[in-house]
């Protein structure tokens, strides 16, 4: 086990740096946390936004996920082969798929949360309380942010274009 830290030297002058590696780092543990399911975080954000927002089209989904069609379709794919999601046609579009969260989906769900629970404890165990809530808060505003968000989109997009 390295004494390092996880972003070390003058990297973490850079905030984008301490948020690339930490958001690596909160990935692999989310994913090992939630492993036992089957499932992964991405399947785990479209039951979220499921339960959140009720059925909605396939396509809307993956706007609001901003999860590629490809992905999703995978993703609908493994979370209804487990029966926590279902895919019905659209009756005005046959065209178009509304996707659901099942019962078991919802059953699933409340376990993930909780397990997310416990990694966040886990995972900021050295901050206290306040910190907790203000580190939330910060990560919640950039989230949020209408500049990120646009400078996102603009990246995905670009990138997107460079594949095709």
């Amino acid at each position: 086990m390295s004494e390092a830290p996880l972003v070390p030297g003058t990297v973490a002058e850079h905030t984008i740096c301490l948020l690339v590696k930490l958001g690596q780092v909160a990935f692999r543990i989310a994913e090992d946390g939630i492993s036992g399911t089957g499932l992964r975080v991405r399947h785990y954000s479209v039951l979220q936004a499921l339960a959140d927002n009720g059925a909605m089209p396939q396509l809307a989904l993956g706007s609001f996920l901003r999860i590629d069609p490809a992905t999703m379709v995978t993703s609908l794919d493994d979370l209804e082969r487990a029966g926590y999601a279902e895919r019905t046609r659209d009756p005005q579009d046959r065209r178009r798929y509304a996707v659901d969260i099942t019962d078991a989906g919802r059953k699933v769900l409340a376990d993930l949360n909780r397990t997310l629970v416990g990694l966040d404890s886990e995972t900021l165990a050295d901050l206290g309380t306040t910190e907790r809530h203000s580190l939330h808060a910060l990560l919640s505003s950039l989230a949020e942010s209408p500049a990120l968000t646009a400078m996102f989109d603009a990246v995905r997009e670009q990138s997107g274009a460079k594949r095709a």
